[in-house]
C-alpha cells in the first residue's frame, strides 16, 4: 500500500530542519517558536492583545473585503459549499476576519483604540515554490480606531522591532501612499490614459486589469509590463491636501525614529482595501520571494463590511519566508536539553523516570533515554543531544539513591546523592549555563 503524502503546497514543520541537497526546505519548529515568542513579547510590551478568528469564514467576507477584482478572490481562494448550503472559504489573509470579529462583537463600543495581533495558517491556491505555499502562516498586527499618522508609524516600528530582534540584516523598507478614494479615482483615470496605448504590449493579466483594477498593473512581475510602467504617472502627484499631509507626517515621524525607508510610487499591494499608507519590508537574502512584511492603512474596510466608519492600519509577516531566511542565515540553533539522563536495569529505569520528572518540575529540560540499550550507545546519544551534562543511573545508584554526573563539555564525572541533586537545582542550572557560555 502506497503511503499517503501531504498535498502540494503544504509542509510539515518538523523538530529538525530538512534539506534537499544544499537547499533548506523546511525550517525546524524551534525557529518557528522563537519567531512567535519574540513577536508575542514585543506585542505585549506595546499593549497589543491577541485575537483568534476561525480558519474559514463566509465567502462574502473576502469578496466584499478584499475585492472581487483581485487575484486573491478571483483565482486563489479555497471555497466550498457546506452541508448547510453556505459558501465558505478558508481564510486567504487575516485582516478581514479580524475586522469581521471587531464588528460582530462590537469591539468599537468599548471606546478608545483596539490594538490587536494574530497568528495562524492562511490558504491560497498558488504555484508552490520556496517561501510560498498554499497553506502558509502569518503573524499580523491591526490598530482600529485611529486616523493619527502615529498609528501608521507605530505598527511599522513594531514590525521593524520584530525583524531586528531576530537579527535580520539586508532589509529594505519601501513606502508609498495610495491616497483616499477621490485621489485614487483621479490617478486611475491618468494611469488608464497612459497605459491604453500600450494595451497590446501588456501581459495578459495586465490587459484584463486595465478595465477592472488598473493600479494592480503596477505590481506586475512581467518584465515587459514593468518596462512600460516605468514612465507611468506617480500616484504621489495625485494626492489631495489631506492625504499629502498624512503621508508627510508619517515620513517625518519614521525619520525621527531612525527608521530608514525608500519611496516607491509603484507599491500598491494586492488587496483593494488599502488607503493612504502602503508599505513592504523586503530582504535581499530571499531571492525572488523578497517580501517579508507588508501592510498599510485601510480606513474604509470596517464600514464596507457593515460596521461603523472606522480608520485602521496593520500588516502581516509571512512566517515561511521569515523562518527559511533565519535558518539560512543561521540565526537560530536547535533547542537542546539541559540534561540527558541514561539508565539501564529494571530498578534503574523506574528510578530514572521518577528523577527526570522531579528535575523537570524544578525547571530543567531533561531528555530521558528510553531505549534500554547498552550504556555505551546511550552515551553516544547523550553526546549528540547537545545537553550540557549526562546523569547516569544504574541499579546500584537506584538502590543507594545516588546518581553519576558526567559533564559532557569537559568529561568530568562525580557521584552525588539524588536528594542533594534535587536540593541544589539552582546551582546546577548556573553551572549548565556557564558550561554553555
Amino acid at each position: 500500500m502506497e503511503p499517503i503524502q501531504s498535498l502540494p503546497g503544504t509542509e510539515d514543520i518538523l523538530p529538525k530542519a530538512q534539506h534537499v541537497g544544499q537547499d533548506l526546505k523546511v525550517a525546524d519548529i524551534h525557529t518557528w517558536q522563537r519567531v512567535e515568542a519574540i513577536a508575542r513579547d514585543i506585542f505585549g510590551r506595546a499593549a497589543y492583545r491577541e485575537i483568534r478568528t476561525p480558519t474559514f469564514e463566509a465567502t462574502a467576507l473576502f469578496e466584499r473585503g478584499i475585492g472581487e477584482a483581485t487575484d486573491v478572490v478571483g483565482k486563489e481562494m479555497y471555497s466550498f459549499t457546506d452541508k448547510g448550503d453556505r459558501s465558505c472559504t478558508l481564510r486567504p489573509e487575516g485582516t478581514a476576519g479580524v475586522v469581521r470579529a471587531y464588528i460582530q462583537h462590537s469591539l468599537y463600543a468599548q471606546g478608545g483604540i483596539q490594538r490587536l495581533w494574530y497568528t495562524g495558517p492562511m490558504f491560497r491556491y498558488e504555484r508552490p515554490q520556496k517561501g510560498r505555499q498554499r497553506q502558509f502562516h502569518q503573524v499580523g498586527a491591526e490598530v482600529l480606531g485611529s486616523t493619527d499618522p502615529r498609528a501608521d508609524v507605530e505598527v511599522i516600528a513594531l514590525a521593524t522591532d520584530i525583524l531586528q530582534t531576530l537579527g535580520l540584516k539586508n532589509l529594505t523598507f519601501y513606502l508609498n501612499s495610495v491616497g483616499d478614494k477621490s485621489d485614487r479615482s483621479r490617478y486611475r483615470e491618468a494611469l488608464v490614459n497612459y497605459l491604453t496605448p500600450y494595451a497590446a504590449d501588456l501581459d495578459a493579466d495586465s490587459r484584463d486589469r486595465l478595465s477592472r483594477n488598473p493600479l494592480r498593473i503596477l505590481d506586475s512581475k512581467d518584465q515587459n509590463t514593468q518596462a512600460i510602467t516605468q514612465a507611468a504617472p506617480s500616484i504621489l502627484d495625485y494626492l489631495g491636501p489631506d492625504s499629502k499631509r498624512h503621508f508627510d507626517q508619517v515620513l517625518t515621524q519614521l525619520s525621527a525614529l531612525g527608521i530608514a525607508f525608500e519611496l516607491n510610487p509603484r507599491l500598491v499591494r494586492g488587496l483593494d482595501y488599502y488607503t493612504h499608507t502602503a508599505f513592504e519590508i523586503q530582504s535581499s537574502d530571499l531571492g525572488a520571494q523578497a517580501t517579508v512584511c507588508g501592510g498599510g492603512r485601510y480606513d474604509g474596510l470596517v464600514e464596507s463590511l457593515g460596521g461603523p466608519a472606522t480608520p485602521a492600519v496593520g500588516w502581516a509577516i509571512g512566517l515561511e519566508r521569515l523562518t527559511l531566511l533565519l535558518e539560512a542565515l543561521q540565526k537560530t540553533a536547535p533547542a537542546a536539553p539541559d540534561i540527558y539522563l541514561v539508565s539501564r536495569g529494571e530498578q534503574a529505569e523506574a528510578n530514572a523516570l521518577l528523577l527526570a520528572q522531579k528535575l523537570r518540575h524544578q525547571g530543567l529540560a531533561v531528555e530521558l533515554d528510553l531505549t534500554g540499550s547498552a550504556f555505551g550507545k546511550q552515551f553516544k546519544r547523550a553526546d549528540r543531544s547537545g545537553a550540557a551534562l549526562c546523569l547516569i543511573v544504574g541499579d546500584d545508584e537506584a538502590t543507594q539513591g545516588t546518581v553519576q554526573i558526567k559533564w559532557l563539555t569537559s568529561g568530568e564525572q562525580t557521584s552525588l546523592s539524588q536528594a542533594n541533586l534535587l536540593s541544589s537545582v539552582d546551582d546546577l542550572l548556573q553551572q549548565i549555563q556557564s558550561a554553555r557560555a
